[in-house]
């Protein structure tokens, strides 16, 4: 899909559709305006006769309407009441789906007509961008018959209402597709199957990336030399399975090499059965998408290299396959993790702390700016904040704002959670410095506390994406979640660095 910015008369204009925001009070703005006077009053006429209810995304479409050269003209409703963030991008999917179902090869938008309190130009133009991006995004590749015929829709144009405004726009044009694009490799990693995507398919695709970009690096650690750093936490998880485990190190360079990086922490568990402690039956197939953390680094280190961000990113995958074989890890085994701490193993269901803690340890090396990990850790976190908004920890209060502002920009949101040392001792053991789990309540935050145990010395934020990661249902599939989020994180410190 292209994104073009575009001028001139309305009524002039030759294109697959006009898409024409209706206000509060069913009255057309200043386009809809321009559109109704060329069309002696045919729109008006239209909008009078009740069509349209107010509901926020409710449209109508309209095919050649006399006096407008434009094919089609859609008519849509932003609701009775002031725009939120949320209500706005419903509208703009209410527009991309009527759309795609029409045979326009273009089409125009009018967003600087549309009052988004608090929002520009700009933030309106980024979330269309990625709302046509997931619209039209598809899986195919598992397909004997994989459908690539090209979209109908080939151009989606912006109208300015000031030329002033141009460079911006197109700014924020090439940012929205690198983030797009990223969020699409994230999918489509996630949405693999796990006989195709493995521990070694990662690392394949990490040294692909490094082919790509000439600001990528890889580095791909495998099992021997693990064992020789003394990762035995990491290493009791893959032991069980016939794939190897592999840490995969990507290391952008966008600036100065004295920066110190940003790195991102992946869970990469390309299939989890539980192990030992095997999961019910029901769903398990969903388990492939237990490696949408690592899907995330990648597709967050792929939209910081379009952009040729200047800023250093380290992306650190720890990739494992947790199966029940005659090796695997049991209940009750003891092992040792690479900072030297024990763990008792309670649950191996419990893998991904396990995978991270080595991971998280290791990267204290690349002494780091800051730290963030992300992964489909805890069932806890989906009850408690339930499929919209990411569960968020962390050890520094000013990091964790930077965050939570990032997903408010994005609306790819996070919620902070507490990290107190009074849930620490519920991850006591009688034979271990630690357990991997710390019972049944808080356990969202008790896996955290987990994790905290490896980052004392960090300035460190942990994300749990177990809710937010997939779609469930007649739409299952990865959401490319949390891409955005890291990307405008990452994009905001490289601007302070200016």
């Amino acid at each position: 899909m292209e994104y073009l910015i575009k001028s001139g008369n309305a009524e002039e204009i030759t294109t697959g559709c006009i898409i024409v925001s209706v206000s509060r009070t069913s009255t057309l703005p200043g386009t809809g305006k321009q559109l109704d006077q060329a069309s002696q009053g045919y729109i008006g006429k239209l909008l009078k006769r009740g069509d349209l209810s107010g509901e926020t995304g409710q449209s109508l479409l309209l095919h050649d309407v006399p006096g407008i050269s434009a094919q089609r003209v859609l008519l849509a409703h932003i609701g009775k009441k002031e725009l939120t963030d949320d209500q706005f991008i419903k509208w703009l999917k209410s527009c991309v789906a009527t759309i795609k179902k029409t045979g326009a090869k273009d089409c125009l938008f009018y967003l600087d007509e549309i009052d988004v309190p608090g929002r520009n130009l700009g933030w309106k133009t980024k979330q269309a961008i990625l709302t046509f991006e997931n619209a039209y995004y598809r899986f195919t590749q598992c397909k004997s018959e994989n459908g690539n015929k090209p979209d109908k829709l080939a151009k989606v144009f912006f109208a300015l209402p000031d030329n002033k405004l141009k460079a911006e726009i197109e700014t924020t044009i090439g940012q929205s597709i690198a983030i797009a694009k990223g969020m699409q490799f994230a999918k489509t990693l996630g949405n693999l199957p796990g006989n195709i995507c493995t521990p070694t398919y990662l690392a394949v695709q990490a040294k692909q990336l490094a082919k790509d970009y000439k600001t990528i690096t890889t580095r791909v650690l495998e099992e021997n030399q693990m064992k020789k750093l003394g990762m035995g936490a990491l290493l009791s998880v893959s032991a069980g399975s016939e794939e190897p485990a592999k840490l995969i190190v990507m290391n952008y360079k966008g600036c100065k090499k004295e920066q110190e990086p940003q790195v991102l922490v992946g869970k990469g568990i390309t299939f989890d059965t539980g192990g030992i402690s095997l999961k019910p039956g029901a769903a398990m197939d969903e388990m492939k998408f237990d490696m949408c953390g690592a899907a995330s680094v990648f597709g967050t280190i792929l939209a910081i290299a379009e952009q040729q961000l200047p800023i250093n990113v380290i992306g650190v995958i720890a990739a494992a396959e947790n199966m029940p074989g005659s090796k695997a890890t049991k209940p009750g085994d003891i092992v040792t993790t690479m900072s030297g701490q024990t763990v008792e193993i309670l649950n191996t269901d419990a893998e991904g702390r396990l995978v991270l803690c080595d991971a998280l340890t290791y990267v204290e090396k690349f002494k780091p700016a800051a730290i963030i990990d992300i992964a489909t850790l805890t069932g806890a976190c989906v009850i408690a904040l339930g499929h919209h908004a990411t569960g968020m920890f962390s050890n520094k209060d000013s990091f964790a704002r930077q965050l939570l502002d990032a997903g408010i920009e994005t609306n790819d949101r996070v919620w902070q959670l507490p990290l107190w040392d009074i849930y620490q001792p519920q991850l006591d053991s009688n034979f271990a410095d630690i357990a991997n789990i710390g019972g049944r309540s808080a356990g969202a935050i008790t896996a955290a506390c987990f994790l905290s145990r490896f980052t004392k010395k960090q300035r460190w934020a942990h994300l749990d994406i177990a809710g937010t990661a997939w779609f469930s249902g007649k739409n299952k599939g990865a959401s490319g979640r949390p891409v955005a989020l890291l990307s405008q994180y990452l994009m905001d410190r490289a601007l302070e660095k200016k």
